[in-house]
């Protein structure tokens, strides 16, 4: 099965989060932007990935199109494992992780949607997950800055069915703000993106102990010092399901819970789904507490009482849906041949 053609483009989608948005990561939050990527074979299978990821997509997308699109082309999408070995070898000067992971996981997540569809299976089952039809989902909030907002925002969540909260918060009033709105018996979690020095946050994790925090998601420990309690790969960053799944034996075989992100709504999304329900059915799946605009993946990327549905068809599912695609795309997609 000879992969023949390679697309990418670029979409962004407008959301609505219930207030003015705060930038952090690089990103305004006023819309999403996402890489898609298509692979398509000579037996008419094709699949869909997603690249990491909002304010750096664009350069993700430039070394897909550079550099691992034009390598993968003729390659058989079948040969999942060799095709990365490969691509990560001829790669490694520029890095273990940044753009030319992030591509790498889209490719990875495509060639899989594929040998689910050749398999004529959904991902969960090709890999031997237990039959679901839900999954519950936890809130993950922007950052919203100001107390206010974050007990509202929070508020809104649980009488969504949310029991799960999930802040990017990073001090002590918006914590305490979002404890106070959905009481003591939802729990509650916040992940800080990093800003702080060690010091600064043992002494913020100390500071927010008094609101009973699930976890506090700022710096990563080698797994191997005993120091880490949740392990939480996103499959567009890490190098696709691939990667996962090596995180996983990882993660059990030290005693860590797995507990994947998945803050997008593109191909990454279906492939979170998918990943879930196999590796851990028990734990919640992030989802960006905003309201998009439209999606291309439509109910399968939504939240109903606070659970998400599992794809049921081949692959990872569902095809994005094109004319949705259309009109969100920045610019026509780049189409690389034989």
């Amino acid at each position: 099965m000879k992969i023949i053609a390679v697309e990418t483009s670029l979409t962004r989608i407008p959301f609505d989060m219930g207030a003015k948005p705060v930038s952090f990561g690089g990103v305004g939050w006023q819309a999403l932007n996402t890489l898609w990527v298509r692979i398509v074979t000579d037996q008419g299978l094709e699949g869909w990935g997603e690249g990491f990821g909002h304010a750096c997509v664009a350069a993700t997308k430039t070394v897909c199109d550079t550099q691992l699109a034009p390598a993968i082309l003729g390659q058989d999408a079948r040969d999942i494992a060799g095709l990365r070995a490969r691509l990560e070898k001829t790669f490694h000067l520029f890095g273990r992780n940044g753009p030319h992971l992030y591509a790498l996981s889209a490719l990875d997540i495509a060639l899989w949607d594929i040998a689910g569809k050749a398999a004529g299976l959904p991902l969960w089952r090709l890999w031997g997950g237990a039959p679901l039809t839900h999954l519950n989902a936890y809130a993950s909030l922007l950052r919203y800055g100001a107390p206010d907002l974050v007990g509202a925002a929070a508020g809104r969540a649980v009488t969504r069915g949310y029991h799960d909260i999930k802040l990017h918060e990073i001090e002590v009033p918006m914590i305490r703000a979002a404890r106070e709105a959905i009481g003591p018996e939802t729990r509650l979690m916040v992940d800080v993106n990093c800003p702080w020095t060690v010091t600064e946050a043992i002494d913020r994790a100390r500071a927010f102990r008094p609101f009973d925090l699930t976890w506090l998601h700022d710096f990563q420990h080698a797994f191997v010092a005993g120091a880490q309690d949740i392990a939480q790969p996103s499959v567009i960053k890490i190098g696709g399901p691939s990667a996962v799944f090596e995180i996983a034996a990882l993660a059990k075989a030290h005693g860590v819970r797995l507990v994947p992100h998945n803050a997008y709504f593109g191909a990454g999304h279906l492939a979170s789904l998918h990943l879930n329900t196999t590796l851990c059915p028990d734990v919640p799946l992030e989802r960006l507490f905003i309201d998009m605009e439209a999606n291309p993946y439509h109910e399968l990327v939504l939240a109903e009482d606070g659970k998400a549905v599992v794809p049921t068809g081949p692959g990872l599912g569902r095809d994005p849906d094109p004319e949705v695609l259309r009109r969100y795309q920045l610019a026509e997609p780049t189409v690389h041949r034989m």
